[in-house]
């Protein structure tokens, strides 16, 4: 039998958007900075939960891990929908 219901996630993460938006910035250039593909590096992040993806420069990898990665992706996706709605792609 198929389950036709949605179900609902609810994280509470976007007080803290600003927070991740500064992390972000910071293992970015971080990863840069060590001559690495930075998006290539984060995404490896998310997506597998491995620290060793971010580098210890700059003290990234300890700032990256002090964030959920849900709390990430949520900012990511939110920033991402609100560029495009006001048509700045």
């Amino acid at each position: 039998m198929v389950n036709d219901k949605t179900t609902v996630f609810r994280s509470g993460f976007r007080d803290d958007s600003s927070k991740v938006g500064r992390v972000l910035d910071q293992v970015y250039k971080a990863l840069q900075e060590k001559g690495y593909n930075p998006i290539g590096q984060i995404i490896g992040y998310l997506m597998s939960g491995d620290p060793t993806y971010i580098t210890s420069h700059g003290n990234a990898r300890k700032l990256i891990t002090q964030l959920e990665r849900d709390e990430i992706l949520e900012e990511l996706i939110a920033s991402y929908l609100q560029s495009r709605s006001q048509g700045t792609d």
